[in-house]
């Protein structure tokens, strides 16, 4: 693969395989030379070319034919990829057939050829990021299933707040997931289309047949005609990148949920284990959650890129000088970084190790105080809000005071045990009869998910 030499270190961390084989270098040539070969054709489809010329010319559109090196060099003085490329491609193809080499990139200028190239290669990391999302949002689906009555200690503001269930927390996750793919299915309409402009945007070079080859360039790629040239107007390139900073974020937020979870002090869920998978380097007894590293990793660098985008969008006039270059490599590192994050999602999600009994001991660790709520909304319906309240919190700081659980506070005071029987009290104090509405949270985030696969 040809690729620059030191930037592989982290690739097999950050970057899915398949995602970086997109957008290494022979991918980002290979699409170029597929919109060259496609006009070609379309263009001897309406008459403009002789048919003859289109062999000579698909022939030579193989990326293994080209030096990256060599071309990568005459970038630095060339200002684009497409100008060193064509030429490369018209000397290649003046090997075979100097007639055909007459024919080669007749009307389109070098940001067609980029531009419709990165669509190309989008439309192919779109299909990865779909297929992983689609599997991962079955993997949290199946998670959520199995671990909808396993209670947890909710927390808010990092500290227990009411009972949840794991189940819950995974439905949390799921949802996010979906909306992601329902954003994806959304936009492809708007991305996946052909850039096809000429030098201004008018196509007045190929003079009445402009929209007929345009028309059919289109087709052969199996793109989406727009209603006009795109050059500097890069509003669908960012849509797509926010949608991708969106499962970022998403991502990111799964990661560091299970990141704490792990945590010490918590124990309650881990990334699955593997041999040599989150080790140190000095202390043999830690266990790292690798994954979610990546997760959060992602998470807070796609952002700075999203912001890259965002700022070469107003671009001058009908070609942009510098702003149109900042995207060159931003969109794909997004891409990649994405592809990596799911990747290590994928393996996180489907491996969780999750320890219920931990869960149930760190729920009694403020023994009781967690469901203080479900015994004072009973208690109000009897004594009123304000009284339960303040009798409540008092209890409550009697408890810790004291170094005593919450229901034997409760049981010694007169003014609770007037209104609330022995069994309601433990009753109340249960978590398993305090879960709310966790169930049905679960199964709308699963339906949803299944609608969407369907």
């Amino acid at each position: 693969m040809n690729q620059r030499p030191g930037n592989q270190l982290f690739d097999a961390y950050f970057t899915a395989r398949d995602m970086r084989e997109v957008f290494c270098d022979q991918g980002r040539v290979q699409a170029m030379l597929d919109f060259e070969a496609a006009l070609a054709r379309a263009e001897a489809h309406v008459g403009l070319i002789p048919q003859a010329a289109v062999a000579p010319i698909e022939a030579a559109c193989r990326a293994g034919h080209y030096d990256f090196a060599a071309l990568g060099e005459a970038i630095a003085t060339a200002g684009n990829s497409a100008i060193p490329l064509v030429k490369a491609l018209g000397k290649q193809i003046a090997t075979t057939d100097a007639e055909a080499e007459r024919y080669v990139h007749l009307g389109a200028t070098s940001q067609d050829v980029m531009d419709t190239g990165l669509v190309l290669q989008l439309r192919r990391a779109l299909e990865l990021i779909e297929s992983d999302l689609a599997q991962l949002g079955e993997t949290l689906s199946t998670q959520a299933q199995r671990y909808v009555a396993t209670p947890l200690a909710g927390r808010t503001w990092l500290q227990h707040a009411t009972p949840v269930t794991l189940g819950m927390k995974i439905a949390g996750w799921l949802g996010a997931v979906t909306r992601s793919r329902q954003r994806l299915q959304e936009l492809k309409p708007r991305l996946l289309v052909l850039q096809f402009g000429g030098a201004s945007g008018t196509l007045a070079a190929l003079g009445a047949q402009a929209l007929p080859i345009a028309d059919a360039l289109a087709t052969e790629l199996h793109l989406t005609l727009p209603d006009q040239p795109w050059h500097t107007q890069r509003d669908r390139l960012v849509e797509f990148g926010s949608v991708l900073g969106l499962i970022a974020g998403s991502l990111g937020k799964l990661g560091r949920d299970i990141s704490l979870l792990m945590q010490t002090e918590a124990g309650e869920v881990f990334e699955p284990s593997a041999p040599g998978k989150g080790g140190s380097s000095t202390m043999p007894h830690k266990r790292n959650p690798v994954g979610a590293a990546v997760l959060i990793g992602a998470a807070t660098r796609v952002p700075g890129l999203l912001s890259t985008l965002f700022s070469a969008m107003p671009q001058e006039h009908e070609r942009s000088l510098g702003l149109w270059h900042a995207e060159w490599e931003t969109l794909p590192e997004i891409c990649c970084l994405v592809s990596g994050s799911l990747k290590q999602a994928l393996l996180v999600a489907d491996g969780l190790e999750v320890d219920a009994e931990r869960m149930a001991r760190n729920l009694d660790l403020t023994q009781g105080l967690v469901l203080a709520e479900a015994v004072s909304i009973v208690l109000a319906q009897r004594v009123g809000r304000d009284t339960a309240h303040h009798l409540l919190e008092q209890c409550c700081k009697r408890a810790v005071a004291e170094q005593r659980h919450l229901r034997a506070v409760l049981g010694d005071e007169p003014h609770v045990t007037a209104e609330l029987s022995a069994a309601e009290l433990d009753h109340l104090l249960d978590p398993a009869h305090y879960l709310g509405q966790a169930r049905t949270w679960v199964e709308r985030a699963v339906a949803e998910h299944s609608a969407l696969t369907a």
